[in-house]
């Protein structure tokens, strides 16, 4: 049997089309990839999305009512203490987004801290174990009043 094709040389390729490719990768890679993969850190957020809301007293009866029903859901047992710490945990992040407009629904218990909100970083911390856990370990009921308690104080 003849072969028909022939093989070309394994260096046959011009040595400085390929180093002029890995050159211009090279350049791509330190120049231009890091730039959109930069984000912005969760306390310089903070300072300059604050206060986004200008009529705050409706927004905070709003979330007020939504943590009364979560409240009163769970006291007639039609949620568990998980899927109440979620809806809590939830609805004060959705607050603190409305009311600001930093995305603190996105960010973990570490991310709020840096942002600066030691308040709602308090509520949160009391709703990870139980939100995370097979059967809710809390006082559903003193996380609302706490929770409210952070909504009203809200400047």
């Amino acid at each position: 049997m003849q072969t028909t094709v022939k093989l070309q040389y394994m260096y046959s390729y011009s040595p400085i089309i390929i180093f002029v490719f890995g050159v211009l990768l090279i350049g791509f890679i330190i120049l231009v990839w890091p730039k959109k993969r930069k984000k912005v850190s969760p306390k310089k957020e903070a300072k300059v999305k604050k206060n986004v809301v200008k009529n705050i007293p409706d927004v905070k009866e709003k979330y007020n009512e939504m943590l009364e029903n979560i409240g009163e859901q769970h006291a007639q047992n039609a949620i568990s203490d998980r899927v109440a710490y979620q809806e809590l945990s939830k609805t004060v992040r959705d607050f603190v987004f409305e009311v600001t407009g930093i995305k603190v629904q996105n960010y973990t218990l570490e991310e709020i801290e840096k942002a600066n909100l030691p308040r709602v970083s308090e509520i949160i911390t009391e709703c990870y174990a139980p939100e995370f856990a097979p059967e809710g370990r809390g006082n559903v009921q003193d996380s609302v009043k706490k929770a409210r308690k952070v909504i009203e104080e809200w400047n």
